[in-house]
């Protein structure tokens, strides 16, 4: 983590980028408090259908008609 006072920043910032494409965290201070942060954007993996198949349970009654009492609350709440 290199910790740069905005001013420095602000001279080198395209060196500062590109220590944050290198892997490096950069935090920016006024006064000796830190103001902001730079890390490089961290791509999503690609999502691939199909990975949670045996985590997924599907109870068998999943579409059974709801009880009475449950139906009820539904149908005449406030």
């Amino acid at each position: 983590m290199l910790y740069v006072e905005l001013p420095q920043a602000q001279a080198d910032l395209a060196q500062l980028l590109g220590q944050v494409l290198s892997g490096e965290e950069v935090i920016i201070s006024q006064a000796g408090t830190p103001i902001a942060r730079i890390v490089p954007i961290v791509k999503p993996s690609p999502r691939i259908p199909g990975l949670d198949r045996d985590q997924v349970v599907i109870a068998s009654d999943f579409d059974a008609p709801l009880p009475e009492d449950i139906l009820n609350d539904f149908l005449y709440s406030v």
